[in-house]
């Protein structure tokens, strides 16, 4: 299978890259490296699968119809895997004409360029937080979404909505996952906790927001990667899927973890809660293990010490 993969040089672009050649796949890459976060760290992301003979990497904007033109047009793509988005919840809040110009408008020529050339299937990464705050837990994708809190929120929702109009009228198969909370290697610099360890190792203050009861469902690069690949090979009409753990570790349980892979205590000030912020999110995997079969396995207790690994052993 030939595959796409838009924002292949970020942190779940590059994962995926690298299982999918694994695997046995071609892959193309799509990524602007953009400047949310140091272009460098994308590159050194992206180094192993330059090295592979089935990859290939073409660097330009999702919101360029001239480059999507010719990347379809010179290609022939199986599946479009679609990673590419203005990431963050409070970012969002600050800048949120530019969240809905890559995220909204990006995926929308995305659709187009597909549609033009004839390839009929995609994967849409969505988000957690398109549940906002949720009161029924765990939430399922059958669950209301109606009520985002956070303007990136917003863009996966709306994203969800272009791709199923574009099913209906153009038949174009589509699976939008729902992402919670990945880490792992490779996470983004500004993510909670690649924040968290880098502040604990260097000894610094730890700024956190709340009370520490806020909950979060932390989902494993590995474990996420192998279940946008189940649904890769399966066949679909339109569906929505959760990826997560589909299990929950508060703030302050999230902070004695790092610091048992540590080794280190955490010198923590406390503020209030940030707009924008969820209570919890909490995964309902019925679905995607009774249809695709996923199965997460790594603990965050595993995946924490994983990741303290990675990180220890980057350069500085």
């Amino acid at each position: 299978m030939h595959v796409l993969v838009t924002g292949a040089a970020g942190f779940i672009g590059s994962s995926l890259c690298d299982h999918l050649l694994a695997g046995g796949h071609r892959v193309t890459g799509l990524d602007n490296f953009d400047s949310f976060y140091d272009p460098a760290l994308k590159r050194a992301n992206i180094t192993q699968a330059l090295q592979h003979p089935s990859f290939a990497l073409c660097t330009g904007d999702i919101r360029d119809t001239d480059t999507l033109a010719t990347l379809f047009a010179s290609n022939r793509f199986d599946a479009v895997v679609h990673l590419a988005a203005r990431a963050g919840v409070r970012p969002s809040i600050d800048d949120p004409l530019l969240y809905e110009d890559v995220n909204v408008r990006g995926t929308m020529v995305l659709l187009e360029a597909m549609r033009k050339a004839g390839v009929g299937k995609l994967l849409f990464a969505s988000s957690s937080s398109v549940y906002g705050n949720n009161v029924k837990v765990p939430f399922a994708e059958r669950d209301p979404v109606d009520h985002p809190i956070s303007p990136y929120a917003a863009t996966k929702k709306a994203g969800e909505l272009m791709c199923h109009t574009w099913h209906r009228l153009h038949g174009l198969q589509v699976a939008c996952l729902r992402f919670f909370t990945v880490f792992g290697p490779r996470q983004r610099p500004e993510m909670a906790i690649h924040q968290f360890v880098r502040r604990i190792e260097n000894g610094e203050e730890l700024v956190l927001f709340g009370d520490g009861t806020s909950r979060r469902d932390y989902t494993f690069i590995r474990d996420i990667v192998q279940g946008i690949e189940k649904v890769l090979d399966a066949g679909f009409g339109y569906d929505i899927v959760n990826l997560g753990e589909s299990q929950t570790t508060t703030l302050a349980g999230l902070i004695g973890l790092i610091e048992r892979a540590t080794g280190k205590t955490a010198n923590i000030r406390w503020l209030p809660s940030q707009p924008g912020d969820v209570e919890q999110t909490w995964a309902d995997l019925e679905h995607a293990r009774n249809i695709y079969g996923y199965a997460p396995s790594t603990r965050v207790e595993e995946g924490l010490r994983e990741f303290v690994r990675w990180y220890r052993s980057c350069p500085r």
